[in-house]
């Protein structure tokens, strides 16, 4: 019995396949903007070894249930064969469940350790949206003469209102929190 063969009679193996015999998940229901998805092609070109760490996750007929966009990104940098984990044993409904959870993200960053211990500059090489503020182009309206006693609070809520959009037209997501219960989401500006 070949090795592939002795694969195949398993629920659960890992093995390479050309680009062209896996099949995009129709009904993936995960988007990647253009930027973000240039750079997951430059870093699969830097870091390929990551796709054999990461492997694509494909169901027994190889369509994609975990990697979409690392597939996509794969056929853009000019991969042939990319690695993938075979799972055999799902059924529909758990296909489904593993596309969700697949792409869910539970955890949290420490912000404060991203912010001591890590370089702003390699992580927005990596791909995580980090403030970069050279590219905020800021200048307050206080000349170096103004009191505060000149300023109305209302005037300075102003001025961080005007901010505050600027830096989210830039941006495009974002992360918020509510003031009231503090929870944390995303928002998209289109």
């Amino acid at each position: 019995m070949t090795t592939l063969n002795k694969h195949k009679q398993n629920l659960l193996y890992n093995m390479k396949l050309k680009i062209n015999e896996i099949k995009s998940n129709k009904d993936n229901p995960r988007l990647i903007k253009e930027q973000k998805f240039n750079k997951l092609v430059q870093s699969i070109k830097e870091f390929p070894k990551m796709l054999e760490i990461r492997p694509i996750v494909v169901d027994e007929n190889n369509v994609i249930l975990g990697g979409n966009m690392r597939f996509e990104a794969s056929k853009e940098a000019g991969l042939t064969e990319v690695p993938v984990k075979v799972v055999k044993t799902l059924s529909e409904k758990e296909k489904q469940e593993f596309i969700i959870k697949d792409n869910l993200s539970f955890g949290e960053w420490d912000w404060d350790i991203i912010g001591n211990d890590w370089n702003e500059n390699e992580l927005g090489e990596w791909g995580m949206d980090v403030w970069q503020p050279d590219k905020i182009d800021f200048e307050p309206s206080l000349s170096p003469e103004t009191q505060y006693d000149d300023i109305t609070k209302k005037q300075i809520e102003e001025e961080a209102k005007k901010l505050a959009v600027e830096m989210l037209k830039e941006s495009k997501n974002v992360e918020v929190i509510c003031p009231e219960c503090g929870h944390e989401f995303e928002i998209q500006i289109k």
